[in-house]
């Protein structure tokens, strides 16, 4: 069994459930000016990334232009502001006493994503959810230099509780990306769940430790 001490936790479609809106939001905006995508291609190519990076590499994926990439970020951006005012968001089934459970058993809990710091924010506003009783930090996207797969987000939370050790880490996510993000740090465990953007076959590619239908199954191995 690992000793897990520092558990860094994707945020949405992982712990939280805001009905994809923001890759809703996403295809809108890249649709609104000009292009053809599909809600399924933008969850299959842009899950779990920095979101501007995920526009441009869509945008290359498609044979679009990347230099529309930073307008349609602005305005994806701006969308997605007013999206989330009006949105009703919930903890993924069980996220919560999960967080609550893994703090009583003295394991650090650090929320990480691709998006911005306001984004996270927001929706950590809505949840009520408050750092020291749910969770230990938020890592965000505007935190460090390199996005994921970059384990910066991971390096960093580590540097925050003073852990040196990887293997420590538990890394989990809904996307592919997040695995790999783990698997980059040397996490000692990283889990997959399919309560989020992508299914079990497109997440098996990353080879995760273990896939679980949500997080609080993750109990079970710690």
């Amino acid at each position: 069994m690992k000793n897990i001490k520092l558990l860094v936790l994707d945020m949405a479609g992982t712990t939280i459930n805001e009905d994809n809106v923001v890759y809703k939001t996403l295809t809108a905006a890249v649709n609104n000016h000009g292009y053809e995508v599909t809600l399924d291609k933008v969850l299959s190519s842009c899950a779990g990334m920095e979101k501007l990076e995920a526009i441009t590499s869509l945008l290359k994926e498609i044979n679009g232009n990347e230099a529309d990439a930073p307008v349609i970020f602005r305005n994806f951006s701006e969308q997605l502001r007013e999206a989330y005012r009006n949105l009703d968001v919930k903890p993924i089934n069980g996220a919560e006493n999960f967080l609550l459970k893994m703090k009583s058993m003295d394991k650090k809990v650090v929320l990480n994503t691709g998006y911005s710091s306001e984004i996270a924010r927001q929706l950590l506003d809505k949840l009520q959810w408050k750092e020291s009783v749910h969770f230990d930090a938020l890592i965000t996207a505007d935190d460090v230099s390199e996005s994921r797969p970059s384990p910066e987000m991971i390096l960093l939370a580590m540097k925050k509780f003073n852990i040196s050790e990887p293997g420590n880490v538990l890394k989990a996510g809904d996307s592919v990306i997040d695995i790999e993000e783990g698997k980059n740090a040397g996490c000692g465990l990283t889990v997959a769940v399919l309560s989020g953007a992508q299914n079990r076959s497109e997440l098996e590619t990353a080879h995760p430790d273990y896939i679980f239908n949500t997080i609080s199954e993750a109990e079970d191995i710690l």
